[in-house]
């Protein structure tokens, strides 16, 4: 019987982690693509801006990462440690996909690039937050650290050269 309840835990918990994870790529997703032709395509992007095909299995990958580190947390005892370090990665999330929607809906790379300084510095304090509880699921962020690191200056290079 304990193993039945230890596994409904274990799956509740992905349940969740999944859950709000696919809830910001979906919500990421509704302010993109309506606005990939013509806005997008026709900013001025530098030279090092990647082919528009990298970005879904890039992303796919560091959600899919972003969700394991979230259930491992998600896992640990109860505690004060746990409860700020989730709330840090809900914090992420949310700017995380605050971030579609003032690039690409409201056609802002300034109000993008504000909210990404702000979304890389989140990323970095869970991952500390991470670290302290489980170090995998630290190094599960590390990618999305480098990646939304390369977005800022992509996004700063779009906005500099739009403006």
């Amino acid at each position: 019987m304990k193993a039945y309840v230890s596994l409904k835990r274990e799956v509740r918990f992905a349940v969740i982690a999944v859950g709000l994870v696919a809830a910001t790529s979906v919500l990421g997703q509704i302010a993109t693509y309506p606005n990939l032709t013509p806005w997008y395509a026709g900013l001025v992007k530098p030279s090092f801006n990647p082919p528009n095909w990298i970005f879904a299995p890039v992303w796919t990958t560091l959600y899919a990462l972003m969700a394991f580190a979230l259930w491992r947390v998600l896992r640990l005892p109860p505690d004060r440690q746990r409860r700020y370090a989730i709330y840090l990665f809900l914090i992420l999330l949310a700017l995380n996909a605050t971030w579609s929607w003032l690039f690409f809906w409201a056609h802002s790379p300034l109000l993008a690039l504000m909210n990404i300084v702000p979304q890389l510095f989140t990323i970095i304090a869970t991952i500390v937050s991470f670290a302290r509880l489980d170090q995998l699921a630290a190094i599960c962020l590390l990618p999305l650290a480098a990646w939304v690191a390369f977005a800022t200056l992509l996004n700063t290079a779009i906005w500099l050269l739009n403006s």
